[in-house]
């Protein structure tokens, strides 16, 4: 089996002829070798891949990641980091890695094959192994995301979520990922360059979203396309976003609908399959050299572009113009105009949008956020015209009806001993006492017997066991229900994946139980702490095993003198004040 990618090329269509580079690279072999090296793949160790690390594996295989071939070597990553170049000095600002656990990359050596398999264990590619390398993660996160401040939801996947080893090597592709939705709307980037050509587009502005559209937006697309003479793609990212962002089934059904409010012929909307890092001006130079190799010529660059808001310290991430003045400098080289655009308001007693940079002293200006419009959607308030369509509210109103109840998820995290169940046993009968809530109890031995049986006590046996108990709260809270979950949760990686997971569907309250090891093992019935000490059970938590203490809880209790029934009224006073609860 030869180790040779096939790569087919298609000549960029714009006539900027960048520096950047011309081709776009696709990394699929043909039909006959695609099937060859599929069986050949079930002869190979292989790695399942996480939902980043699929929707990178498809935009390297569709070219979307031109003039990537595969996940970057040691070599490139670390002028990537650094300068934001390739290693021959090609502009790429954000690092493609597969990261895999330290077990794994024992077990493979450079020059290996692995198979690239989704999450059903199909193989999708196989990447040759040119390098094993451990990143210096801390250093990523400063250069790429500047911060190493965790409520930076990159940061936080990199430093928490990800795995210590980076592989990197060239892929070569067997099958596209399958998708089952909006089918018809995925085009990769040979697809949609084709589409352009038949229609006879060559001025193409491409305009990137993570949020529904409103008519603020499609004020400021419409402009932005006329300022430059341009046809407009929407093309929204349906890969992975930011944590709390409205799903994509919605927003694209939200797309659809607004896309009628457009010039005849002058709009159309395809979906990009990316995993966002919301790395600010790092990420809107990679955005536009990916639209570039999409078939877009301009690019609209907004206000804070890819920014994920504040920081721990309240303030922003990165200044609101940073990414336009860096995409700026960088344009030509990569072949694409940027369309710097600031945002639209509506000036009331104007009943018209226009550019914030444009408002009189004496206009008023009104808006909705997108806090206030998540409220009035559960409240049932009036959602004004001015401000959306109403399609696009019919949409909304479907996917948040008025009165749904928010799921909440309650991680009772502390050592042996410190109180955790009988906590949740508290606020369970406080709950029933005043509420027919659906709630789901998912304690740690309990879970351990059923849901967890045949796992053992080893770092990556607690990790699996937490993170199920994380995969369940996350499902009941997405039902409108309330799981309180009562698990040691030792790490605080774990406790982050939980709250990442439940945070997609509702509100997570993370509560720190903790009450001084001293007191635990005096409480201990059962001998455990002794036994520990003796060293007769290994890796005890507190003992032989460390306990992470949470650095940020929504809540702390030491139990040691206090009420389990007055901790618990603290609880649903916290809930009811953070609109979770009814009074």
């Amino acid at each position: 089996m030869s180790n040779t990618a096939t790569v087919r090329e298609t000549e960029f269509q714009s006539s900027l002829n960048p520096p950047h580079g011309g081709r776009l690279q696709e990394l699929y072999l043909p039909a006959e070798q695609a099937e060859a090296l599929k069986q050949h793949s079930a002869t190979l160790q292989g790695w399942d891949l996480s939902q980043r690390q699929l929707c990178d594996l498809e935009l390297l295989l569709n070219g979307a990641f031109s003039p990537l071939q595969g996940f970057l070597t040691r070599r490139d990553y670390d002028r990537v980091v650094n300068e934001m170049r390739l290693a021959d000095g090609t502009l790429w600002p954000m690092p493609i890695t597969l990261d895999v656990s330290e077990t794994f990359a024992a077990s493979i050596q450079v020059g290996a094959e692995i198979a690239l398999r989704d999450t059903q264990g199909v193989p999708l590619a196989v990447l040759t192994v040119d390098d094993i390398y451990f990143p210096d993660k801390l250093l990523e996160a400063r250069e790429v995301f500047g911060t190493t401040d965790t409520t930076h939801p990159g940061v936080a996947d990199l430093l928490q979520r990800s795995h210590p080893v980076y592989i990197g090597g060239k892929v070569r592709g067997i099958q596209p990922p399958q998708h089952y939705d909006f089918a018809e709307l995925r085009e990769s980037p040979r697809q949609l360059r084709d589409w352009f050509a038949r229609h006879g587009w060559s001025t193409i502005v491409a305009f990137q979203t993570r949020n529904p559209m409103h008519r603020a937006h499609r004020e400021l697309t419409v402009r932005a396309a006329e300022q430059v003479g341009a046809k407009l793609l929407i093309q929204p990212v349906v890969g992975r976003t930011k944590p709390g962002d409205v799903d994509h089934y919605t927003r694209v059904r939200c797309y659809r609908a607004l896309l009628k409010h457009y010039p005849k012929n002058e709009a159309t909307l395809s979906l990009l399959p990316l995993a966002m890092r919301m790395g600010g001006p790092r990420e809107a130079v990679w955005h536009a050299i990916i639209r570039k190799n999409y078939g877009a010529s301009h690019f609209i660059v907004g206000r804070d572009h890819a920014g994920p808001g504040n920081g721990a310290d309240g303030k922003p991430f990165y200044d609101p113009f940073a990414a336009q003045e860096l995409l700026a400098r960088h344009q030509q080289e990569i072949g694409i105009r940027v369309v710097p655009f600031p945002a639209m308001v509506y000036v009331a007693n104007r009943d018209t949008y226009v550019p914030s940079t444009e408002v009189r002293q004496d206009d008023v200006v009104q808006d909705i956020s997108g806090t206030e419009l998540r409220r009035r959607l559960v409240s049932g308030e009036e959602i004004p015209a001015w401000f959306t369509f109403p399609e696009v509210v019919d949409i909304l109103r479907e996917r948040y009806p008025a009165g749904a109840k928010k799921g909440v998820a309650l991680l009772f995290t502390g050592l042996s001993g410190s109180g955790k169940s009988t906590l949740a046993e508290a606020v369970i009968a406080k709950l029933l006492e005043r509420s027919s809530r659906s709630i789901t109890l998912l304690d740690g031995d309990e879970v351990r017997k059923n849901l967890s049986k045949g796992l053992g006590f080893s770092r990556e046996d607690r990790i699996a066991n937490v993170t199920r108990i994380g995969w369940v709260a996350s499902e009941v809270a997405r039902h409108g229900g309330i799981a309180i979950c009562a698990p040691i949760a030792p790490y605080a990686e774990t406790r982050a994946e939980i709250r990442r997971l439940v945070e997609q569907h509702g509100a997570f309250v993370e509560i720190h139980v903790s009450t001084p090891i001293e007191v635990c093992e005096g409480r201990d019935r059962k001998g455990l702490y002794a036994q520990a000490r003796a060293g007769k059970i290994p890796q005890f938590t507190g003992v032989s095993d460390p306990y992470e203490v949470p650095k940020n809880p929504e809540l702390s209790f030491d139990t040691t003198t206090a009420d389990a029934g007055a901790i618990a009224n603290q609880v649903l006073a916290f809930l009811r004040n953070r609109g979770l609860l009814e009074d």
